[in-house]
């Protein structure tokens, strides 16, 4: 296939406003492709250079992206699809010394051989930015159309493989027979099962039935664990794998009961009397991957583990909670698990908060006892409480500041998921932050920039922050239709990516919790 004629496809796809033609133009080109190209082309029709699941990176910020020379266009295309795939990994494979204008000669000599359609796609690629109206849904769909499969089968398969590229892979070539043997696999990591927040024990007594699990909600960081023998690999909520900066949870692993195993927890930084240090102490562990050792001692790590996934050769998602937690009891003959337990009420519910918040936590988990494991779910069959409702927004753009702000992007737009592929603003906030984190985030943000009036950055939206806040207003200046008061943030959340921020519907459902301790102006 000729980059071409991807590059009429994002233009076609561009152009048309509708789901339903988008989803049949998308799947109308995926079934027209060579097998080695399916996954290239979901990955760039994500903005993506590589597909999900390859580790593979560029390392080109947006500074090195704007400092690469205008480069004339081919006159003539000279680019097939499998061209630019190999031209991304020249680049991603310059390193060390001098790699730097290594790739950005790459990149241009990639560009010389685009014409002037195919740049501007090869830079959206780059950018991360497609702007085509597409997004893992709808390409979900189009996978499903493409290859005669149940779109719930398509979708099953994402969830267990995190990554479309391979999920179109096997149902473009294997048909929905391949897809159905998709399973959990070791050393590919899930996405995490999620949580609704409340903080209404009757609420959850009432989705659970009358019983429900409760656990120590940690303020850590959530890590995913793969074992085979001796060979251990750790992933992060992100799906990075994190396994070179924390040999000591590695040295655990391998300690622990059985051959093979996924197990899923959480690492807590802790200090000389045991409590939880600040999160951004923990944030330092997951940053390093260069004389690890001494940091090791310096910022410890605690495990809590919660749950296990895989057993023996076996995939226990589909069993419920309680079995899989017999199986992580046995693997870990009780030790390094969560604090947990069963109630049926809500006194005692309210007790098991109290005491997680004593012990310096962040509150409870709540999770129904018959509930399988859903990876990427987010409902009623896990629930969040902590001691104060916080949200999870993603940062699309920022202000310059003034006064002693000068110099920083300090005034952050906030948003939520708004459910169809893209982000809704709920609120500005300055508050909660160090000089010093100010001083990172200017940086990390000027990285991300898109676009840049003279007072506002639009930024991709990449980081996800901890928001706190008084209460949640109606507002007709936002497109959710929602502000929060008194916005702040608690801190930045580096192991959350933007799809595990706050979804609309949740905050509509914490804007409505609101009235069950205020009056409703009936209008």
């Amino acid at each position: 296939m000729e980059f071409a004629e991807f590059c009429d496809l994002c233009r076609r796809l561009e152009s048309t406003p509708g789901r339903l033609e988008k989803v049949a133009l998308t799947a109308n080109f995926l079934s027209r492709l060579a097998p080695e190209e399916i996954p290239w082309t979901v990955a760039f029709l994500t903005g993506r250079p590589f597909p999900a699941s390859d580790p593979r990176v560029l390392e080109l910020s947006w500074a090195a992206l704007a400092s690469v020379p205008v480069v004339a266009p081919n006159a003539q295309s000279r680019l097939a699809l499998l061209d630019v795939a190999a031209g991304f990994a020249e680049i991603a494979a310059a390193t060390g010394k001098g790699s730097r204008q290594a790739k950005i000669a790459r990149l241009a000599q990639l560009l010389g051989r685009a014409t002037s359609d195919e740049q501007p796609i090869l830079r959206r690629i780059l950018h991360g930015e497609m702007r085509i109206g597409v997004h893992d849904g709808l390409v979900e769909e189009a996978i499903a159309k493409a290859s005669a499969a149940s779109p719930a089968a398509v979708r099953r398969a994402a969830l267990l493989l995190s990554d479309l590229a391979e999920v179109a892979r096997i149902a473009l070539t294997q048909g929905p027979e391949g897809l159905g043997q998709v399973g959990v696999a070791l050393f590919v990591p899930l996405l995490p099962m999620l949580s609704e927040l409340t903080d209404d024990f009757s609420e959850i007594l009432a989705a659970h039935h009358g019983r429900t699990a409760l656990e120590f909600k940690y303020d850590g960081a959530r890590i995913q664990i793969h074992r085979r023998a001796d060979l251990v690999r750790i992933w992060s909520r992100r799906l990075t794998e994190v396994t070179a900066s924390l040999p000591d949870i590695v040295q655990i692993a391998r300690a622990l009961n059985g051959e093979t195993f996924i197990l899923d927890g959480e690492v807590v930084a802790v200090g000389s009397t045991g409590r939880p240090l600040p999160f951004q102490e923990l944030m330092r562990r997951f940053r390093r991957v260069h004389k690890i050792e001494a940091l090791v001692k310096e910022v410890p790590l605690a495990l809590y583990l919660f749950d296990c996934l895989y057993r023996d050769g076996r995939s226990l998602i589909d069993e419920p909670y309680e079995q899989r937690w017999s199986a992580l009891r046995e693997i870990t003959r009780g030790a390094y698990l969560a604090k947990s337990t069963m109630i049926t009420d809500e006194s005692a519910g309210r007790e098991f908060l109290q005491a997680a918040l004593a012990e310096g936590h962040e509150g409870v988990m709540a999770k129904d006892p018959a509930s399988p494991y859903l990876p990427g779910n987010r409902g009623k069959r896990w629930f969040k409480l902590k001691s104060a409702v916080t949200i999870d927004c993603v940062i699309v753009a920022a202000d310059r500041g003034s006064g002693r702000r000068r110099g920083w992007l300090s005034n952050y737009h906030l948003a939520v998921i708004d459910g169809h592929g893209g982000f809704a603003p709920v609120g500005k906030t300055f508050k909660g932050l160090t000089d010093q984190e100010f001083t990172e985030i200017t940086a990390r943000l000027r990285a991300l920039e898109v676009a840049d009036d003279g007072y506002t950055v639009t930024v991709r939206p990449e980081i996800v922050v901890e928001v706190t806040y008084n209460e949640i207003q109606k507002s007709p200046q936002y497109s959710s239709g929602f502000a929060l008061r008194f916005a702040r943030i608690t801190r930045i959340r580096d192991d959350k990516s933007p799809d595990q921020a706050t979804t609309l519907k949740e905050l509509r459902d914490l804007y409505e919790r609101q009235f069950l301790s205020k009056g409703r102006l009936e209008l």
